[in-house]
């Protein structure tokens, strides 16, 4: 069918418009006609371009991956789409005014466009490793990838995956730090098992190996060291944080570390401030030279037990880290006047709206990885008597279509429910 592009919306899809409705085009840029195969889907047509008929003056060369949906356009018109993208949420889920969302600043670029990740999954085949087709149960061998950091593709370079028997997955990740690479084997059985696995991968570079037990949520059966180290350290704007193979972290430090740094700038200073859906505090301690006292909640305990160990050795005293969720902010020693959220894709729970509603701050900075959520929870919070301020896209994936949030939410004065006297002492203690 040939199509001509309106814009690209969230998913890095073009949007074209026919008599049988709206179809959503991979691999097509605005203003460009294009020849696509299209096939009926849920709610809208789906398209793959397979011709560009009139090409973009955006549009560039671009690899062949699965793991990208935007990296046919320039990397100047990316940052565009990007920032549209958290404006057409703020538009059509917040309803939030025009000037709002024409008040959106620029996408902050990326560090690096290219060689930014410093984390990779692939399926162990027998002919080598390979992604995981999206929304597919086929594979793509994996021989070059332009996304990942060299110390992760040398790896993948030098890798005998003969030597692999039994592995299911790999998981690498690297930092930009050091330079160490560690790795987790996805597969049954105990360590002893993959010994010979762990000394290949060794031999390849890695620093470490464990072992992650096959499950429906990743890394959810619990993880056992193999041989060598289970962590590296990796830098994140001012700070430095233990991360795993099989821990969550961002993936590409240096653009999430100008995150974090924007965030503290937002959280301003005061006697406390609590960092919700911390993890290991890459975020709290970045506020911590601004407040009397930082509390990091989240309910990870590995992530929890690797910020205690961090902050020890950074010499922080005045960080607290917590096993609980947003119901703990309605303890009289969390009563802080800033909170920073930057909870997973799903965004903030009607519970979770509620009780920063009903907390003592004044002040809420969030930091999201989905527009769509992040507009979800903001026109909410705006509708409860919130005033959402500055908004600026943040960019840590180039070359896909996936956008960060980094914003922050004021209101003049607390709910009436909640009493004086829970606001005593500088911490907010009674």
């Amino acid at each position: 069918m040939e199509l001509k592009i309106e814009k690209v919306v969230a998913g890095g899809l073009g949007l074209a418009r026919t008599e049988g409705g709206v179809v959503l085009v991979r691999g097509a840029l605005p203003g460009e006609t294009v020849l696509a195969e299209v096939r009926a889907g849920k709610g809208v047509n789906q398209g793959v371009t397979r011709e560009v008929l009139t090409p973009s003056p955006d549009r560039v060369d671009a690899p062949d991956l699965p793991t990208t949906d935007l990296a046919h356009a320039s990397y100047a018109a990316q940052l565009r789409y990007k920032r549209e993208f958290v404006q057409e949420a703020m538009s059509r889920i917040a309803k939030l005014s025009a000037e709002q969302v024409a008040a959106v600043a620029e996408t902050v670029p990326s560090p690096r466009e290219w060689n930014y990740r410093n984390t990779a999954q692939y399926l162990v085949t027998p002919d080598g490793l390979a992604y995981r087709e999206r929304r597919s149960n086929s594979a793509t061998a994996a021989q070059t990838d332009p996304l990942v950091m060299e110390s992760v593709a040398s790896v993948v370079r030098l890798l005998d995956v003969s030597k692999l028997e039994g592995v299911q997955e790999i998981s690498l990740r690297a930092s930009r730090l050091t330079g160490e690479v560690v790795a987790t084997l996805i597969a049954p059985g105990e360590p002893k098992s993959y010994l010979k696995a762990a000394d290949e991968l060794m031999d390849c570079g890695v620093v470490g190996v464990s072992l992650a037990a096959p499950a429906a949520r990743r890394f959810s059966a619990g993880v056992q060291l193999v041989a060598g180290e289970s962590e590296i350290l990796e830098g994140y704007g001012e700070v430095q944080v233990s991360v795993s193979a099989s821990s969550f972290a961002q993936i590409n430090p240096e653009a999430a570390g100008l995150a974090y740094i924007h965030a503290a700038r937002l959280a301003g200073q005061g006697p406390m401030a609590v960092d919700l859906y911390g993890g290991s505090g890459a975020i709290g301690r970045h506020l911590a030279p601004n407040f009397g006292r930082v509390v990091v909640l989240d309910t990870d305990f590995d992530a929890l037990a690797r910020g205690r160990h961090d902050i020890r050795e950074a010499g922080t005293r005045n960080m607290t880290f917590r096993d609980g969720d947003a119901a703990q902010l309605y303890h009289s020693s969390l009563q802080a006047g800033v909170i920073v959220v930057d909870p997973p894709r799903i965004g903030l729970s009607e519970m979770a709206r509620d009780a920063l509603h009903d907390s003592a701050a004044l002040k809420v900075v969030y930091v999201s990885c989905d527009p769509a959520t992040w507009a979800r929870d903001v026109g909410d919070l705006v509708k409860r008597g919130w005033t959402l301020g500055e908004v600026t896209p943040h960019d840590f994936y180039p070359q896909t279509s996936h956008v960060e949030v980094v914003s922050v939410l004021t209101r003049a004065e607390l709910p009436e429910k909640l009493e004086p006297s829970e606001m005593e002492s500088g911490y907010g203690e009674r």
